[in-house]
């Protein structure tokens, strides 16, 4: 399992001119899914992801998580993440996964983080002006994506190097 980890300022997604997803600060993370995946890869990525201090704190160092940033997550499936391009210039996708399993994995994700993301919210004081919304986009769609990439700051979790 591949999670590229972008930090925004903002981030939306459109199918059909229409958006279906949007959030303010927090992460953009593209997710792609391979042959070996299973719900425990799922869940060792979303804990390792959720957890990432990637946001600067007061001192400008990158010292502060999601939770600690109010932050919330644009979660979309990109099989392309398993682009094999090693042989001539038309890349394989073998490895990424078929669609019905990786679309069943991709949802298993976004509910361990809406799960996650709710706990945070139950915490949070009353006075927070805290979000945490968990949006996706439309698995196997034609997405179009846009951001504002904060940093820029982009982390890669493959699975492999966990």
């Amino acid at each position: 399992m591949r999670f590229v980890i972008q930090r925004v300022k903002e981030a939306s997604v459109a199918v059909d001119q229409n958006i279906v997803g949007s959030i303010g600060a927090g992460y953009l993370v593209f997710i792609g899914i391979c042959a070996e995946d299973d719900e425990a890869v799922c869940e060792k990525m979303t804990k390792k992801m959720l957890g990432l201090r990637i946001f600067e704190d007061s001192e400008g160092k990158t010292n502060l998580s999601l939770r600690d940033n109010s932050g919330s997550l644009l979660l979309i499936s990109q099989f392309t993440l398993y682009a094999d391009c090693k042989k001539g210039h038309r890349p394989s996708f073998i490895r990424a996964e078929k669609p019905d399993r990786a679309n069943r994995l991709y949802e298993y994700i976004v509910e361990l983080c809406r799960e996650e993301l709710n706990k945070w919210r139950e915490t949070a004081s009353e006075n927070s002006d805290r979000s945490f919304m968990v949006e996706k986009g439309v698995f196997g769609a034609d997405m179009k994506v846009s951001l504002i990439n904060d940093g820029p700051f982009t982390v890669i979790l493959d699975s492999a190097e966990l």
